[in-house]
């Protein structure tokens, strides 16, 4: 039996069609049109016991609400959803029992108190026997030196070290589920990578599955065997993270900027890259505000240094960065044949 199932799954809102103005807002207080938004459409999804599986998407895609929904907080519009084998919105103490929530910006621990006194809090909410809140806090200290950290406040505590301390913190009661929702978001990389380390190792010594949301590919590349891309409420690719590695791992965006006297040359600039370059399907462009043009570039075609060296040699450059492909444009170029 899998772990988490989805079939068929929905959620829909009514949301009223808002007038402006004084007069309109006294209007819709009588108002009975109405439209219907599809946070998610017939998403179908089976995760197995023990599996670490990226759950990602564009904003707005639907990874939130299907989130809130395994986890009990949403109700479904229609569709059947288990996690363990339960209705979460049904059983929604018992669910609460099993699975184990990290969200980026927020933490579950009591900003005023010592790091220890949380987990002992913890404890006492989760109901965790003596002999199992320290064997794994005996774990817990053996990948990360936590005994450091005990006394310390949580107001206290760097970005890093309270994800770290989030992190064991939902694996204290030995869920069966844990849901990770942007674990990383604003860590330098040496911390990512220790918190990547400790949730693979977690995962395998305690079989616990894991749905990972993130932005950042390189966390799903470094945690994830398989890879759910949802948009628009629906999923748009279910399979191997090596697939999509593959196909995008070797993209990379150039993002240029000229200075504020000649972005008049941004059209120039494009047509000027497209035309040197032989392979001009290999860079796609994109122009944005404040002088900026974007370049994606596919490595395996054309070399990023050599676009970004006859453009420094042809134009006064501003400023530069240099980024992953983002999830939106890897999920632009699946609905345009990309995974086929």
């Amino acid at each position: 039996m899998a772990m988490i199932r989805l079939e068929n799954l929905s959620k829909h809102y009514k949301v009223l069609n808002r007038s402006e103005g004084l007069s309109g807002a006294l209007k819709d207080l009588f108002s009975r049109d109405y439209r219907i938004v599809k946070a998610v459409s017939d998403l179908s999804l089976e995760v197995n016991a023990g599996e670490i599986v990226g759950f990602v998407g564009p904003n707005g895609a639907g990874k939130s609400t299907t989130i809130k929904m395994m986890t009990g907080v949403l109700k479904p519009t229609s569709g059947l959803l288990t996690v363990n084998g339960r209705i979460p919105t049904k059983n929604r103490a018992q669910n609460m029992q099993e699975i184990g929530v990290v969200f980026g910006q927020r933490t579950q621990l009591w900003w005023d108190l010592p790091v220890i006194e949380s987990f002992k809090i913890l404890r006492q909410i989760y109901r965790v026997d003596q002999s199992s809140y320290n064997e794994n806090m005996n774990i817990f200290e053996e990948l990360i030196d936590l005994k450091a950290l005990y006394s310390t406040p949580v107001r206290y505590l760097s970005l890093g070290q309270r994800m770290l301390c989030d992190i064991v913190a939902s694996f204290l009661h030995n869920p069966k589920v844990i849901f990770l929702d942007e674990p990383t978001i604003g860590l330098d990389i040496s911390i990512k990578s220790r918190i990547r380390e400790v949730i693979k190792t977690l995962n395998e010594h305690k079989q616990t599955t894991i749905i990972l949301t993130t932005h950042d590919l390189s966390d799903i590349e470094a945690l994830c065997k398989r890879i759910v891309i949802i948009d628009k409420g629906t999923t748009v690719y279910d399979g191997s993270i090596q697939k999509v590695s593959s196909m995008f791992g070797a993209h990379r965006t150039l993002k240029i900027q000229l200075p504020p006297a000649e972005y008049l040359a941004l059209d120039q600039l494009a047509t000027s890259v497209n035309g040197h370059f032989s392979q001009a399907s290999a860079i796609t462009m994109e122009q944005s505000e404040e002088g900026w043009i974007h370049f994606t570039i596919n490595q395996d075609e054309v070399h990023l240094m050599d676009v970004l060296n006859y453009i420094g040699h042809h134009y006064p450059v501003h400023d530069i960065k240099i980024e992953e492909i983002s999830i939106d444009k890897i999920v632009k170029n699946i609905y345009e044949g990309g995974l086929a």
